[in-house]
């Protein structure tokens, strides 16, 4: 038997306000990140070069939450500042943060990990700790 009309307004209503919050914080998080011409997709970039590196470009896609044709750009956005180098060994692109690229490194993630967790700071430390074992949940159900 399929849901109840309330189960699925209530589980349309929980999906609303995840999407509208994760939303909301990928917006705040760019507009944090701007004084430092990097998008979310370029931080999220950076911080995977340097806590990886070398890192191949295959394990960088697998690790990115985007697409293969988005990542070769922003990698190509990241060269062409200057951030990051490639080199091929045979068929292997690695990938690795130049001295420019280290120094915006150390800048701008330890800023954003504190602006990232502080958009929890309404939740106390249970609420937190409730909040992450339930989203954990939710992302092991069959089909996601």
């Amino acid at each position: 038997m399929g849901l109840s009309k309330h189960d699925k307004q209530r589980g349309l209503l929980l999906w609303f306000r995840l999407a509208h919050f994760f939303q909301q914080s990928v917006k705040a998080s760019n507009q944090h990140l701007a004084p430092y011409d990097l998008s979310i997709a370029q931080f999220d970039l950076l911080v995977q070069i340097g806590t990886h590196q070398p890192i191949t470009q295959q394990e960088l896609a697998q690790k990115l939450l985007v697409s293969k044709g988005n990542i070769t750009q922003l990698i190509k956005r990241m060269e062409n500042r200057a951030l990051i180098t490639r080199r091929q060994e045979w068929k292997t692109k690695y990938i690795t943060l130049t001295e420019q690229g280290k120094e915006l490194y150390q800048e701008v993630v330890p800023k954003q990990e504190n602006f990232q967790a502080s958009q929890f700071q309404t939740l106390d430390k249970d609420e937190q700790i409730q909040l992450l074992h339930l989203l954990t949940k939710l992302q092991k159900q069959e089909g996601l």
